[in-house]
């Protein structure tokens, strides 16, 4: 795992090596152990390394093959790589590294190569004979990559704060970005918070030459095939190959290795199945909470007593609170309501040694976890009903609106939509600020339709997926890309930790997307992979009630935290694009425990408040 970043300069930029430099530096905490530069007259190539598989000064970056008509930087991992390595015996290999592999790859196969990587991936490679650049980023957009794009200058990194780092691109606010996050909590493809800056669509790749930038699509979720012709016997049997072999490629590594333990079912699936495959015990570790009703660590001890788990239970503190999680904030490269979790339980695990830890996001994703599957399919088997038509749809929503409390509103925003299909429904559902208290505490338009028009491209001709299946793809596209991804890598590496994630292997995500909606129904949480898992988990695990894996914010909000709180709404309230007295008065009813507001809504402004002033964006 690693930062990449560079400049591919046609126009013959004096100061590139000067300018990947500042670059690379602002990369180091995603690579402390090795930092690398290339450089000829059209590129400049910057390398942060976290070593991982092969520690050796031999397999660091950029990688050049022995012809020298190729240089690469990569971030990521690719599981399969000793298995594509037996298909290219003439390959004069240097190292063991999976870098060295994909070099050898896209040398015998060129860019049709990337169709046989399995693994969580972005690099970039330049071809010095071509004078041509690809970016590539990997199927379910684990990794990141973004970049900059204007009169014959390219810049990419791994980080947008990488790219403001090289002085080419003027810290302006990209205003539409600013409505999706208060809207969706995060921003995705192919806006980011500042202007100019985009992002490389995932499972998609570039090339950048002297005549024109393409831009081609090797993998998409639309692809995937219905499959109803299995029974769930041969479910449950291909389920558990395919998990198994997620979480054995994934262990994969030369440096300790261990796992995150909430002590709820995704999780303890994947520390089983590690558990299962190691000859040692596995390294687990847990965030442990004073106030009890969020503390989940009396399920993840349950786990440990079951495998056997070398164990760490990291208690956070009430005089922790202000300095770990405005540590996480200072650390996110793209504002997000989620994440500083993430940032505190890295932190600890890294502290301990730990360069490599798995963790279970993913499973709600797969296994119809999370309560907007059965909202969908709820409505899309009453559309033909008279309480469901556009007309009884629309009465309900006047009856909401009248409530002027967000939740109300969000319902009604989800009630409102003029079709019941995934891409106006999903949206809706998925809305954390509605569109009338946007207008309320902002100056904002609200009228893009950035993630519909996604979606609707995206899934609108495929055809034969059942309503579960149709929601997880809108979540791999929304949620899961926009938030869950970025967050996990944002966050871990923000302190050099490599997150793994098995539930995401494109193999295992096709299969169960492929299954119909009969075989996924959970009569209990996450049936399907606790069937397939079966005797693994222990029966406390799987029927105890769902917990996320949340820090306490409203507790914190009004207690520990309200003076940074209050210091972030006043410095936010002065911003031409806010309503401030409206935001600020929203804050204060807040504090006095009106039960109308939760406290995801003025969060999101602290978050972005502290984000504006960090990256000095105006």
């Amino acid at each position: 795992m690693c930062g990449i970043t560079g400049l591919l300069h046609f126009q013959k930029l004096t100061d590139a090596e000067s300018r990947v430099g500042k670059m690379t530096t602002a990369l180091a905490h995603r690579g402390p152990d090795a930092e690398g530069f290339y450089q000829d007259p059209c590129i400049s190539l910057g390398h942060r390394r976290l070593s991982i598989i092969d520690l050796s000064t031999a397999a660091n970056q950029p990688f050049q093959d022995p012809d020298g008509q190729y240089v690469l930087v990569f971030n990521g991992e690719i599981y399969n790589y000793q298995e594509i390595k037996q298909e290219l015996k003439d390959y004069p290999f240097q190292t063991s590294s999976d870098t060295e592999v994909l070099m050898a790859a896209f040398k015998q196969w060129g860019i049709e190569s990337v169709k046989k990587l399995k693994g969580m991936f972005a690099f970039a490679l330049w071809d010095k004979r071509e004078e041509a650049l690809y970016l590539v980023r990997d199927r379910m957009g684990v990794k990141p990559l973004v970049y900059f794009f204007d009169n014959g200058i390219l810049a990419f990194s791994s980080e947008r704060r990488s790219l403001l780092a090289s002085g080419l691109i003027a810290k302006k606010l990209n205003r539409y970005a600013v409505v999706d996050f208060l809207t969706y909590q995060s921003t995705g493809y192919p806006d980011t918070m500042v202007q100019d800056i985009l992002e490389l669509k995932a499972g998609t790749w570039m090339k950048i030459d002297r005549h024109k930038a393409v831009h081609h699509c090797y993998w998409k979720l639309a692809d995937v095939k219905a499959n109803h012709d299995i029974n769930r016997e041969q479910v449950q049997e291909k389920l558990f190959e395919l998990l198994n072999r997620s979480v054995s490629s994934r262990m994969m590594t030369d440096v300790p290795l261990g796992a995150f333990l909430s002590g709820g079912i995704d999780s303890s699936a994947v520390v089983a199945l590690m558990q299962l495959q190691s000859q040692d015990r596995i390294n687990t570790f847990n965030l442990s909470f004073t106030e009890k009703e969020f503390d989940e660590s009396p399920f993840a001890e349950t786990i440990v007593q079951r495998f056997d788990t070398r164990h760490r239970k990291h208690i956070l503190q009430s005089d922790d609170y202000l300095s770990q999680i405005t540590a996480a904030l200072d650390a996110m490269d793209s504002p997000s309501m989620d994440g500083v979790n993430t940032y505190v339980l890295s932190t600890a695990i890294r502290q301990s040694g730990i360069k490599v830890a798995l963790t279970g996001i993913g499973g709600d994703e797969l296994f119809v976890g999370y309560p907007g599957f059965f909202q969908y399919k709820k409505m899309m088997a009453s559309k033909k009903g008279l309480m469901f038509s556009q007309w009884g749809r629309k009465g309900m929503s006047i009856f909401l609106k009248a409530k002027r409390d967000n939740r109300s509103h969000r319902m009604a925003g989800v009630l409102s939509v003029d079709q019941l299909s995934i891409d106006q429904l999903y949206p809706s559902l998925r809305t954390v600020l509605s569109d009338f208290h946007l207008h309320q505490y902002t100056r904002l338009e609200t009228n893009r339709k950035g993630l519909q028009k996604m979606l609707k491209e995206d899934l609108g001709n495929a055809n034969g997926w059942g309503d579960f299946s149709t929601y997880s793809m809108a979540e791999y596209l929304g949620y899961t890309q926009k938030t869950l991804l970025k967050d996990a890598d944002q966050m871990s590496m923000a302190v050099g930790l490599e997150i793994r994630e098995p539930f995401f292997d494109h193999e295992l995500v096709e299969f169960v997307l492929s299954l119909p909606d009969e075989m996924k129904y959970p009569h209990y949480p996450k049936q399907l992979l606790v069937e397939a898992l079966d005797p693994l988990l222990p029966a406390e695990i799987v029927h105890r009630k769902k917990q996320g894996f949340v820090l306490p914010w409203e507790h914190w909000m009004k207690k520990e935290l309200q003076s940074f709180c209050t210091a972030a709404i006043n410095n936010i309230a002065e911003r031409d694009f806010i309503n401030g007295e409206a935001l600020q008065n929203h804050w204060k009813r807040f504090q006095m425990g009106d039960p109308a507001i939760h406290w995801t809504e003025p969060w999101l402004f602290v978050v972005l408040s502290n984000w504006l002033n960090k990256q000095g964006v105006s």
